[in-house]
């Protein structure tokens, strides 16, 4: 039995959609108004890539922009993101071949007639071989699931006092007890490694003599 699967008549145009996705602030709807004005897709080509995006996982069925949607838009994300919006628009395929996004193009090509249904070189099949091509150009199938939107790491704050150095003097027989207060500046950076830097040489140099 064929099977439908999703495709636009101007394949295209979902490149320019994903472009202009990403620049664009997220809207609380996708609506007609925002992809003819803000992704400047006009006409009936603009009017097929909401439902194209419903079908991939991206806008759900009240027009609101999913956490797919929201994903693709992290730099740190969005290749990962596509990759899920083909598997879910185009589980029919994966029915058939679970990894049928690694075939070269003769082979999608022969997988879309069998699940289609169409003729090899009918506009079903080449529209939808160009769309799925599209898409895959901005995916990336062999990323980290799991992985989470880049951060930039900053140390915890408690309410600890840092770290002070004491000094023992003995007075006229009276014992004296001198401290005085470290201030550290940490530098913005997502490297652990100079965080363990900083505070090895901290314990080395100050905490360490210290307690000498």
């Amino acid at each position: 039995m064929a099977e439908s699967v999703p495709y636009l008549a101007a394949p295209g145009s979902i490149r320019t959609a994903l472009e202009k996705i990403a620049e664009a602030a997220t809207p609380e709807r996708v609506t007609g108004d925002f992809v003819q004005t803000v992704l400047g897709i006009k006409g009936g080509t603009g009017g097929a890539i909401i439902p194209f995006l419903k079908k991939i996982g991206m806008v759900a069925s009240d027009g609101s922009p999913t956490e797919l949607y929201k994903r693709y838009r992290n730099k740190s994300t969005g290749a990962a993101a596509i990759a899920d919006a083909v598997k879910t628009g185009y589980k029919k395929l994966a029915e058939v071949n679970e990894y049928f996004y690694k075939l070269n193009d003769a082979d999608l090509k022969a997988l879309l007639v069998q699940v289609t249904g169409g003729k090899p070189e009918g506009s079903v099949v080449t529209q939808t071989f160009g769309t799925l091509k599209a898409l895959k150009n901005f995916a990336n199938f062999d990323a980290d699931p799991d992985e989470k939107p880049t951060a930039i790491f900053a140390p915890p704050v408690t309410d600890r006092e840092p770290p002070r150095k004491i000094a023992h003097v003995e007075a006229n027989g009276l014992g004296l007890n001198l401290s005085y207060t470290i201030n550290l500046n940490l530098p913005a950076t997502s490297d652990q490694a100079v965080f363990n830097a900083i505070f090895r040489s901290l314990k080395e140099f100050l905490i360490t003599d210290a307690k000498g």
